[in-house]
């Protein structure tokens, strides 16, 4: 029971590191040629979201199918970010936000920024949903499918909680990955004072990550074990992520060092999500 612990943890780390970086060092090269790079990297991408799909519609019953379905919904919420990232799924406002501005306006604009994205990632959620139910169809739990719907809605959750605080306040924004195409997204962000959507977000995620530590205490078979381990670190490493906007910790450095070179100046305050 431990290894089987101790190896679902390590997985979900490397995953979600490896993961982040693989995008970031893909859209850094992508900035050196322009955009037909980054609609090149987006369109080259496409087999991971197809990938992705196949090995949660295909996952088996046992510990090799709770893995297809937590890799397989991490690969098609990947090929989304890459496409956001390359600036080819986001809005249609692609403006900067003016400095004086009324509240409404200004949440109207942040909403028209990532209209697109939001609308793929929740395009996604329900493809996962969709899958999950169809590949748990014939099995007595379908785990595969269960786990990449977990999975996913974590990462769904937790994208739309940081974005929310990073609209309204946080201390530590960081601006260092963002990319050329997506230059203007900053000026939607709030540097400052923490607001009631802080923790709000935090105690959301820490009931998360408390149920997935009560599943995975309860557990009584191997796949369950490995499924409740994924989606703990999952939503612990979410937690983290979100207190990170508070902690002044260096944690950018988690990716700086494999990334080429950048082709405008780095900004090094504060904090970058994770995938």
């Amino acid at each position: 029971m431990a290894a089987e612990i101790w190896i679902a943890a390590f997985v979900a780390l490397f995953v979600w590191w490896f993961s982040t970086g693989a995008i970031l060092v893909a859209v850094r090269r992508a900035e050196r040629h322009g955009r037909a790079a980054h609609v090149a990297n987006t369109a080259l991408g496409l087999p991971l979201l197809v990938l992705g799909c196949a090995m949660i519609g295909t996952a088996g019953p046992g510990i090799a199918g709770v893995y297809s379905g937590f890799l397989g919904a991490l690969a098609i919420w990947a090929w989304i970010e890459l496409a956001f990232l390359s600036g080819v799924i986001t809005g249609p406002e692609r403006r900067a936000c003016p400095e004086r501005i009324a509240p409404l306006a200004r949440f109207v604009r942040a909403w028209r920024t990532v209209a697109h994205h939001e609308l793929a990632l929740l395009a996604g959620l329900l493809a996962v949903a969709a899958l999950g139910i169809w590949q748990g169809a014939g099995q007595a739990n379908g785990p595969g499918g269960e786990t990449a719907l977990w999975t996913y809605l974590i990462l769904f959750i937790a994208r739309i909680s940081a974005k929310l605080n990073l609209f309204a306040g946080a201390p530590r924004i960081n601006t260092e990955f963002v990319p050329k195409p997506l230059a203007h997204l900053p000026s939607y962000f709030r540097q400052g004072p923490v607001t009631l959507i802080f923790p709000v977000s935090i105690t959301v995620l820490s009931f998360a990550v408390a149920c997935f530590l009560r599943q995975l205490w309860l557990a009584e078979s191997d796949p369950a074990i490995v499924a409740a381990t994924l989606l703990t670190a999952l939503s612990a490493l979410a937690l983290a992520e979100h207190w990170l906007m508070v902690v002044p910790l260096p944690d950018a450095k988690l990716w700086r060092w494999m990334l080429p070179s950048p082709s405008r100046p780095i900004q090094k305050e504060g904090k970058t999500h994770g995938l």
